[in-house]
């Protein structure tokens, strides 16, 4: 039998064939490039996620480079060469650049960011990193996160820099820091979000005294703006695995100063399963949500099935009979939702789609068997709006229970409320209800201009529009004359 140094010289040996074959394949670009620094008397690498994912077989065509040249000898040298250039990260010493070219037969795009050798660290009284240039690949290196991003390539000859054992991690699936967690964390406290990023995304273990660094200095992350801390977390949660980097958040205490919401969720029963609570339920919701998606990861989804339940703690009440209540939880939970969401400087757009989600999480609920009227399902569709098929898709996750009796009534009923809702939207069209006449025809038909009564006329016929369906256009101004001759 093969013993444990054996097993992992295999698994470097298939890293780095891995490697070759990806670094083959940019070789085009990535020499053509290093070759134009080699001529300006300056040296360039291949480095950190571009060299970890080579070596996982899962290079992209996003390439991050990092030389000794200061950015503005940098784009001396890009800007003859790339199809576009930026200068958004100049101040941190990265230059960005576009590059086409044809790759094994085929026309391909490269997004190439080169970084000044650099190092980074915050000050404690400020949100934005000092940063400072080095001369040396190694200082360069020893400023990163963790081992497995630490390591380099150097071009056009492709010498591999690797002096933190950064393979070794990668081939044991270990993240662990080049230098102590605690320098690492106190350059950039967003690294410790990033450790559970990366165990999420990667599918890595976090090394014991990482973890335990997190937990010590989990309150240094409130010195990051919140716009990285949300990136940050738009990355974890739109990972293949995102349970595993959310336990790693709540675990260390970070969830409790980024989105506190998270881990309240903890103490609570769920109503419906006293056996589990409700932040474990939620983890499972949003397994069941990604499970759902069609066209790969939906934020906003994803968002919704996590934070649905976070009106919970706010609402619990012990009922006389030993019960335990949650009423109108959804109501507090969108209003809370949209609270975090905005602190975390998300769109107005996606704070909006969320919380109206979250709002409406519990309303098939009321569905029962199928006792809805035409008029509710037509409610639920006018409420629901463009969010509808993620609607669907959040009500069905929602059921977590083990009883198999219970879970195949509730997905009946609600395989019936679709049907019901696409009968309708064949004959109604649904998804734009609007009443049977315009305000330009209100207008007319009373003889009035614009203003308020027109606005109240409208929401009349959109009500009556709603409980009936479509009316005939005559019907509608009967209707509408009749309101009229009501109100004066």
């Amino acid at each position: 039998m093969p013993n444990a140094n054996e097993d992992n010289l295999t698994a470097l040996s298939q890293v780095q064939r891995r490697a070759v074959s990806e670094l083959l394949r940019v070789s085009p670009v990535a020499d053509d490039l290093a070759r134009r620094f080699q001529e300006a008397g300056f040296s360039l690498a291949l480095v950190g996620g571009s060299v970890r994912d080579a070596l996982l077989g899962r290079l992209g065509n996003d390439l991050d480079f990092t030389t000794d040249a200061r950015p503005e000898d940098v784009l001396k040298i890009v800007r003859p060469w790339a199809d576009a250039v930026w200068e958004v990260g100049i101040a941190f010493g990265t230059v960005g650049c576009q590059k086409n070219a044809r790759v094994e037969g085929v026309e391909q795009r490269f997004e190439i960011e080169v970084t000044t050798y650099r190092s980074e660290a915050y000050d404690r009284t400020s949100r934005k990193p000092e940063v400072s240039y080095g001369d040396s690949i190694e200082q360069d290196l020893v400023r990163r996160d963790f081992t497995v991003n630490a390591m380099a390539v150097a071009l056009p000859e492709k010498e591999f820099i690797d002096p933190h054992g950064g393979l070794e991690d990668l081939a044991a699936r270990v993240l662990r820091t080049p230098g102590t967690p605690q320098e690492s964390f106190s350059d950039d406290p967003l690294r410790m979000m990033r450790a559970a990023r990366f165990a999420a995304q990667l599918d890595f273990t976090v090394s014991p005294e990482v973890v335990s660094a997190m937990k010590e200095m989990a309150e240094r992350i409130e010195i990051v703006s919140a716009e990285r801390v949300r990136d940050e977390f738009n990355k974890l949660i739109l990972s293949a695995n995102p349970r595993q980097g959310l336990g790693l958040l709540v675990d260390t205490g970070l969830a409790g100063h980024v989105l506190p919401e998270l881990p309240a969720l903890r103490l609570e029963s769920d109503e419906h399963h006293r056996h589990k609570d409700v932040y474990d339920h939620s983890l499972i919701v949003l397994e069941q949500a990604i499970d759902l998606e069609e066209d790969g990861p939906d934020l906003v989804l994803r968002l919704a099935a996590l934070l649905h339940d976070i009106g919970k703690p706010r609402t619990r009440r012990f009922e006389s009979d030993g019960r335990v209540s949650f009423h109108h939880h959804e109501v507090v939970g969108a209003k809370m939702t949209k609270k975090r969401m905005t602190a975390l400087k998300y769109s107005n757009e996606l704070v909006k789609d969320v919380s109206r989600l979250v709002e409406l999480h519990l309303r098939f609920h009321g569905y029962g068997t199928g006792e809805w009227t035409d008029s509710a399902v037509r409610r639920y569709v006018r409420d629901a709006g463009s969010l509808l098929s993620r609607l669907h898709k959040l009500t069905r996750s929602d059921c977590t229970t083990r009883n198999k009796r219970k879970a195949a009534a509730l997905s009946r009923a609600y395989d019936g409320l679709e049907d019901r809702i696409a009968q309708l939207q064949e004959q109604e069209e649904l998804d734009a209800i609007r009443p049977d006449l315009d305000g330009n025809q209100i207008q007319e038909i009373l003889g009035v201009g614009p203003g308020p009564v027109i606005g109240k006329a409208y929401k009349f016929l959109l009500e009556l529009r709603l409980e009936n369906g479509p009316m005939e256009h005559d019907a509608a101004v009967a209707a509408l004359k009749d309101w009229w001759a009501s109100q004066e």
